[in-house]
């Protein structure tokens, strides 16, 4: 099985790449596609991991199912038989890996729950015993449980980059402030029924962002949702405050490009065998333990 890298859609309008997927204006609607493209350190690797946009795209589609209650979200359909005609000549590279999407006018922050101390928060906290500007109590440790989930929203780089976190009053500044109240009920509301999915399947999931966006009808849940690589899912039965946590995600490719000393800077190296089938096998667990099914790629 090769991996999936780029998308050509012939004459369908390509409205950007982004790390991961492919954005085509099909309509008034828009086309997401996800690749089996793979970034790290903020790059883009010369090597996907074949079936990973299949399984990003059926993890969220699965958790947009049980979330609809709580929010209304973009999906128009995700089954290819369903969509314009003038994409069934491309049903082979969207099959399994796309969404036909309402467009929405998003809001420029990324809502971010986190319920456990890892990552840019448990860097913050090292230095000033808070994340977002929120307090947190004392002697807590890389990975430590917090007294109850926190909002910590993030600036969404215009590049594409690195996203800064900001405190709420900076989330008010920018959405106003019950746009803001709404993002931050609806984002912590999200954990917490993904957070009870997540403990019947022995896992943790320690944090998570969200995207969300306007249509005429009011506010939508959109792009991604929980898949491993928005959010920090851990075995509950593994979990040990005191240092990183084994995670459902990246992080066998984090660590070969830690091993081989790459600088981090553009071009991205390529993965040799072992850590592509390894990394693909993560992504797979992931899906079987949250869903419950087996997926055939």
């Amino acid at each position: 099985m090769t991996a999936l890298l780029k998308t050509n859609l012939g004459e369908i309008p390509l409205l950007g790449r982004g790390k991961v997927r492919d954005l085509y204006a099909v309509g008034d609607a828009l086309l997401l596609v996800a690749t089996d493209r793979i970034s790290a350190f903020d790059h883009v690797l010369a090597t996907g991991i074949p079936g990973k946009g299949k399984i990003l795209t059926q993890v969220s589609l699965f958790w947009f199912g049980l979330l609809a209650d709580l929010v209304p979200n973009h999906i128009i359909t995700a089954d290819v038989s369903q969509y314009p005609a003038a994409l069934k000549p491309f049903s082979d590279q969207l099959e399994g890996r796309s969404m036909l999407v309402k467009r929405a006018a998003m809001f420029p922050v990324e809502c971010v729950a986190r319920g456990y101390l890892a990552g840019s928060g448990w860097k913050e906290y090292q230095e000033s015993g808070t994340v977002c500007g929120i307090s947190l109590p004392g002697g807590l440790l890389d990975g430590s449980q917090l007294p109850e989930a926190v909002f910590t929203p993030a600036t969404k780089s215009p590049d594409g980059e690195h996203d800064e976190n900001i405190s709420f009053s900076a989330a008010e500044a920018v959405l106003g402030k019950d746009d803001a109240a709404e993002l931050r009920r609806l984002t912590l509301a999200l954990y917490v029924r993904a957070c009870e999915h997540a403990a019947t399947c022995g896992l943790i999931l320690a944090d998570t962002k969200f995207e969300f966006g306007r249509t005429p009808e009011g506010i939508i849940l959109a792009d991604e949702v929980l898949t491993p690589d928005s959010s920090r899912f851990w075995e509950s039965a593994t979990w040990k405050p005191g240092g990183a946590q084994p995670s459902f995600d990246k992080q066998y490719v984090r660590d070969y490009l830690e091993a081989i000393h790459w600088n981090k800077q553009a071009p991205a190296p390529g993965l040799p065998d072992e850590v592509v089938e390894r990394t693909q096998a993560k992504y797979l667990e992931a899906f079987r333990l949250l869903t419950g099914r087996d997926l055939s790629l």
